[in-house]
């Protein structure tokens, strides 16, 4: 059976996740939270990073009850994300590899979020919505490539709602889009917002002129309406939501949901464990990668913060 750990740090958490043969084995994590108004700078990340991604590896083996030898593989985020982070858990993939004697894979953020969410779900083949901090795409498989339907011309919805709670000194603690969540279900009031859908994008930037609590509504109605068309196009029955404000039970989840009902498809999300970054995802991106012959060479284990999820040949699907 074929193991693999999987190193993430594309932005402020870090995670070193294990897999076996499609069973997450352990998956910890920690998240550099900074004070409310505060964003996270490359940095200040970085060095929260390396101070504790050490601790993170040796709770994953524990966890997992396995030892370096048991490994067969090494995955690592090569992008996107953040520049300073990414080269920290690069070099400490590297490294670990090396000492371990073990192949190294450099595993495509986007591509980890898609097929953890396969993993967890049992989706079959998904109209994909991925939603986070620095993402925002409608995604389809086809012809071995994780094709981009629809996205946002310029922030991500994330980064959206990440930017309006510093705006207002919403703690971050455990995230600024999860207390936005709490704040607005005791809303009463619609507030009106700018509705940007341009064909099969999104742009986010307007909304923050007249941003209100009650923003995520008008968000994620956006996202629904350009998830709804690629199914069309792609005669597609079931969506996945994959990403950090991807979450079930969420505002973004909830009209998704409604969405599918009237179309008779089936929406399918994971919880906070699989669709915030995590190291299982990469771990089992690189499972896929590596059970179809795929490694990186040391020489080519480099870090990219612009990485397309459809740059990715997907050599583990038909």
């Amino acid at each position: 059976m074929t193991v693999v750990i999987g190193f993430e740090g594309s932005a402020n958490k870090i995670g070193v996740g294990i897999v076996r043969n499609g069973e997450v084995l352990s998956n910890p994590r920690r998240t550099y939270i900074t004070p409310p108004g505060q964003g996270f700078l490359p940095s200040e990340t970085a060095r929260h990073h390396r101070r504790v991604i050490l601790t993170v590896l040796k709770e994953a083996l524990e966890e997992a009850g396995l030892k370096p030898a048991d490994i067969d593989c090494v995955a690592y985020t090569k992008g996107p994300g953040m520049g300073a982070p990414l080269v920290t858990v690069a070099l400490v993939a590297r490294t670990v590899a090396q000492l371990w004697g073990k192949p190294l894979l450099g595993v495509n953020h986007c591509i980890g979020h898609i097929e953890m969410g396969r993993l967890i779900t049992q989706a079959n083949n998904p109209t994909v919505l991925y939603v986070s901090g620095g993402n925002t795409q409608v995604i389809a498989y086809s012809e071995r490539r994780y094709r981009i339907f629809g996205e946002t011309i310029d922030i991500a919805v994330g980064n959206c709602l990440d930017r309006f709670a510093r705006v207002i000194k919403i703690s971050n603690d455990p995230s600024p889009g999860y207390n936005i969540e709490q704040m607005a279900k005791k809303g009463a009031q619609y507030v009106e917002l700018p509705y940007t859908v341009k064909g099969m994008d999104v742009s986010f930037s307007g909304i923050l002129s007249y941003i209100e609590v009650r923003c995520r509504e008008t968000l994620f109605s956006m996202l629904v309406e350009i998830t709804e068309r690629a199914m069309a196009h792609c005669s597609s029955q079931e969506v996945l939501i994959v990403g950090g404000v991807g979450c079930k039970h969420n505002s973004n989840t909830t009209l998704q949901e409604f969405m599918c009902k009237e179309r008779g498809a089936k929406l399918f999300a994971t919880d906070e464990s699989f669709c915030i970054d995590n190291g299982a995802m990469i771990a089992q991106a690189g499972w896929e990668m590596f059970r179809s012959g795929q490694t990186t060479e040391l020489s080519d284990s480099w870090i990219t913060q612009r990485y397309r999820t459809d740059e990715v040949e997907v050599t583990w699907r038909d």
